[in-house]
């Protein structure tokens, strides 16, 4: 049960602070529910994709050019596109009626994915690793999935669809590739830190994604 409470509060902190941020017109819980089950499920095909990854040698291991192909593509193109599959989905739902929707329902996913994951590690690295990743890794996540609900909010409420849609991809794998790559360096003196500041670059985009996003919402009162 520690081990569980531990994986999950980071978790749970975050989704009450976004769902907090829907300032005009709540979304029902059960839709929340079942995007958040959405997200634990969307670790599944990063899984098989992953284990095709693997089987074909790659891995974790070699130059730091091989290692922003396998931070960009192996981990975080893998990741993002298998969450962008089922936030699609949702966003194509009648509730989804406002541009804050879009980050919503996009950070829930992406903390349904955060929390297997983090249960994961949690179970196979201790207690420390869960209360590092709960300060890390998890709110990272959580950027990732405004950061690509903010353009497919764009992508659903405003006009280049397209474009907005290839950017939400785009925008979430570059953030994920660039927080990932930092960490799998190491021959290099305190380029983690480089973790730490695309982690804090991506909280201030995703405050400012959250006030243009609300700003716009047709429920607000002017």
């Amino acid at each position: 049960m520690l081990i569980l409470g531990v994986a999950a509060a980071p978790v749970l902190v975050l989704l009450f602070w976004f769902y907090h941020r829907d300032k005009y017109e709540k979304e029902p819980l059960g839709m929340l529910i079942w995007a958040f089950l959405a997200g634990c499920i969307s670790i599944v095909p990063v899984f098989i994709i992953g284990s095709w990854w693997e089987g074909n040698g790659f891995k974790q291991e070699g130059d730091n050019f091989y290692l922003a192909f396998y931070s960009f593509v192996v981990i975080a193109l893998t990741e993002e596109f298998c969450k962008f599959i089922f936030v699609k989905r949702i966003l194509r739902k009648s509730y989804v009626d406002e541009p804050y929707d879009a980050i919503l329902y996009s950070v829930v996913v992406s903390m349904g994915f955060a929390f297997v994951e983090n249960l994961l590690y949690v179970s196979g690295g201790g207690i420390g690793v869960g209360i590092l990743r709960a300060f890390t890794a998890v709110p990272a996540h959580a950027t990732f999935g405004a950061i690509m609900g903010f353009f497919l909010g764009n992508a659903k409420f405003k006009n280049r669809k397209t474009l907005n849609t290839l950017l939400a991809l785009a925008g979430a794998v570059i953030m994920h590739g660039f927080y990932d790559y930092f960490l799998f360096i190491k021959n290099i003196p305190l380029i983690q830190l480089g973790a730490l500041v695309s982690l804090i670059t991506g909280v201030l985009i995703t405050m400012r994604a959250i006030r243009i996003h609300n700003h716009q919402s047709p429920y607000k009162i002017l």
